[in-house]
């Protein structure tokens, strides 16, 4: 029996991000009263004015934000300016809102910033965690905490399981395992009810966290090379937003979920190469420069989805010839506007 949307309390940690906006705005669209916290400062629009990250196109990625917050405000879903990582405003919040799914997505979503800057990775990560984490002991009916195929660290298989012995490397893949931990250890001490998801190679509309799927149409659309490593052959999971979204409305929806693990990908690897084919069908032939693999980016491959399908019913539906030419029309749309 399916849990029911409607009026169901959904709170969102870091919801004006790429997959908490886009999340929002399902579970608005299905009933649920939807809130959303976020400083605005990791990847976001204070990031952007402050040239924190120093992107290469940030009058793009403003207006790509700036949409964000149009939709939200449109769509009548509260949010709230505030930094997770301070604990009293917090705790005021969860007072407020009373929610009975936590969503947490607050974090830096990006292994090779996370690697540079470790203290801000962790301070934005974890103690964002640990905030939500201990609002929502004793008062929550669900747990929901975004991690990464990259706490796999290398395939050594062609395809990963739920079970598949997690060795990460690096910050990032270290800290989300951490995330994964800690979470667990709040079930073990408080019973907190969880899901942790893992997604892979995510992209889609309104994303300006600088995946490989978006910087290949960015530079496309921008008359500059495409800068792969190696000789193209290597595979990810691409996924996207769409089908990731999908897969949170099912762990919510649906209570054999609870106190699980799952992969929340396509399901099947593809070439690096394969996405640039589609960047010279749809836009134009660009230049391939090949660069040294930086050692902290592991081999990686094809994520099984079969639990989530067997135990949420989870079905995905955009291979990157549906989803990422979907992608690439989107963005020559608002590149024109911009």
């Amino acid at each position: 029996m399916k849990i029911p949307f409607k009026n169901r309390k959904i709170l969102i940690v870091g919801g004006f991000g790429f997959i908490g906006h886009n999340l929002a705005l399902k579970l608005k669209k299905l009933g649920a009263s939807v809130s959303i916290v976020d400083n605005l400062q990791v990847n976001n629009l204070i990031s952007i004015i402050n040239d924190d990250d120093k992107l290469p196109n940030p009058g793009l990625s403003q207006k790509i934000i700036n949409e964000r917050i149009e939709l939200i405000k449109k769509a009548n879903i509260p949010f709230y300016i505030q930094d997770a990582r301070n604990y009293h405003e917090m705790s005021a919040l969860f007072s407020k809102i009373k929610p009975k799914v936590v969503i947490h997505l607050a974090a830096v979503s990006h292994a090779n910033r996370s690697n540079k800057d470790p203290h801000s990775t962790f301070d934005h990560s974890l103690r964002t965690l640990e905030n939500s984490l201990d609002n929502s002991k004793n008062a929550i009916e669900h747990f929901i905490y975004f991690s990464s195929s990259m706490v796999y660290g290398n395939f050594n298989n062609k395809k990963v399981t739920e079970k598949t012995i997690c060795n990460p490397i690096g910050i990032y893949g270290a800290l989300k395992f951490s995330g994964e931990k800690i979470v667990i250890a709040y079930n073990q001490a408080f019973s907190l009810p969880y899901t942790i998801i893992r997604p892979s190679a995510l992209y889609g509309e309104r994303c300006i966290s600088r995946r490989v799927g978006q910087i290949f149409i960015e530079n496309a659309l921008n008359n500059k090379d495409l800068t792969i490593t190696g000789n193209g052959e290597d595979k990810l999971d691409f996924t996207y937003i769409d089908d990731l979204i999908q897969g949170v409305v099912k762990t919510i929806e649906n209570k054999k979920s609870i106190n699980q693990i799952f992969n929340i990908t396509y399901g099947s690897a593809r070439k690096i190469s394969d996405l640039i084919k589609l960047i010279n069908k749809k836009l134009k032939q660009t230049n391939v420069k090949r660069i040294k693999k930086d050692i902290l980016v592991p081999e990686r491959g094809t994520l099984s989805i079969d639990k989530a399908k067997k135990l949420i019913n989870y079905k995905s539906n955009w291979p990157i010839e549906k989803g990422y030419i979907k992608y690439i029309e989107w963005y020559k749309n608002i590149f024109k506007k911009y």
